[in-house]
């Protein structure tokens, strides 16, 4: 179903979530759901659904929420989904774009409405909410460093209202409209993996005021299983234990690290790399990774 444009629950101009999807009908239902229930309405769902399944459309017609659903044939990952989504939310007149993934949803049906006296309260053009463990709400979905210390739990940010140039894209990130015409919509050739980090990269030399609410809150998976210590816990590296994953992870990195704003990295990276490699005696491991960083670097984005 698709909605023409919308005016707005309030002065603020209209808020249309975007959500991408691909064959997870059942978390789909709960993130619509959630979306539906915000005590500050949202305006509009887009849901793209890189599967083109009837079972998520069938999902989308259910949704106690108006709808536009962009079933794509060819899976444009989450970087194509979201440039979709959020294309389309500005073309049918968003003032805001409200990014949810069908894996996490708002933790309560307070999160909209906070995010937007937080955005207006600072002036920001972009906020996100604190992205905590679905199973445990209490602890952060992605460990947070502040200065040399991870901080893994809400009670490290007692007190705390805004975190300021930072934010967790994106799940649940809250865009104005003309942010997104200084920033950019994800780079399609990232496929999946990378593309918030390139955002992030954006949004940070954009000068743009941004930062995250750390009232509100989004429930997401616990991300850190595919970071694996080094050097006694002192660092990690990164190894998903999909090859598919550790393709775009790796390949993307590269040209990510090549970019304005990020390629001090490549150092740490190298150092990192090799001796996580090395120490599992992975030398095949580490020529493959050397590979895929070149590849990035290169811009050779073929797919495996």
């Amino acid at each position: 179903m698709t909605t023409p444009p919308v005016s707005g629950a309030d002065s603020g101009g209209p808020v249309i979530a975007v959500v991408v999807t691909h064959r997870r009908p059942g978390l789909l239902a709960e993130s619509l759901a959630a979306l539906a229930s915000q005590s500050r309405p949202v305006d509009s769902v887009v849901v793209v659904d890189n599967g083109a399944d009837e079972e998520t459309a069938a999902v989308v017609a259910a949704a106690d929420v108006p709808t536009t659903y962009l079933a794509s044939h060819r899976n444009l990952g989450g970087a194509g989904g979201f440039a979709l989504g959020i294309l389309t939310a500005l073309a049918q007149g968003a003032a805001w774009v409200w990014c949810a993934d069908d894996d996490g949803r708002p933790a309560d049906g307070t999160v909209l409405a906070t995010l937007l006296a937080c955005a207006r309260t600072h002036d920001l053009a972009e906020v996100s909410p604190a992205v905590v463990d679905k199973a445990d709400p209490s602890r952060l979905a992605f460990p947070l460093r502040r200065g040399l210390q991870w901080r893994r739990t809400l009670d490290d940010f007692a007190g705390v209202e805004l975190l300021p140039n930072y934010a967790s894209l994106f799940n649940g990130a809250l865009f104005r409209a003309d942010a997104l015409d200084v920033v950019g919509v994800p780079d399609y050739r990232l496929f999946l993996r990378g593309d918030e980090t390139e955002v992030h990269r954006r949004l940070v030399r954009s000068g743009l005021r941004f930062g995250t609410c750390m009232q509100a809150a989004y429930l997401h998976p616990e991300g850190t299983q595919e970071f694996l210590p080094i050097l006694g816990g002192r660092l990690s590296a990164q190894y998903p234990a999909d090859e598919t994953k550790r393709f775009f992870t790796y390949r993307n990195r590269g040209y990510l690290m090549s970019q304005p704003g990020m390629r001090w990295l490549l150092p740490l990276e190298l150092v990192r790399f090799s001796w996580f490699f090395l120490a599992r005696k992975d030398v095949q491991g580490l020529k493959t990774w050397l590979g895929l960083l070149r590849q990035g670097r290169q811009e050779r984005f073929t797919r495996p």
